[in-house]
């Protein structure tokens, strides 16, 4: 069996703090947030998918946009220069 590794990508991500405003500066076209409520809806191309204060809100490569709870974007990503 052959192996591979992971190509590095920068992406640009900001961690959701429960308000459209912690994720506005992504320009996301699609989501939504219930009045009183500190989970968000976003449109991805698996559906819609929702996010909790502390998961991270991630632009893919391709302009998509899609939550990551916080050990999985620790594990996979870190800062960029």
């Amino acid at each position: 069996m052959a192996k591979f590794r992971k190509k590095p990508v920068v992406i640009e991500a900001v961690q959701f703090d429960g308000t459209l405003a912690s994720i506005e500066c992504l320009g996301i076209p699609e989501c939504e947030q219930m009045l009183g409520s500190r989970t968000v809806t976003i449109n991805t191309l698996e559906g819609k998918m929702t996010a909790q204060p502390g998961d991270w809100i991630i632009r893919g490569v391709k302009g998509e946009y899609y939550p990551c709870k916080p050990d999985i974007f620790a594990a996979t990503y870190e800062p960029a220069e």
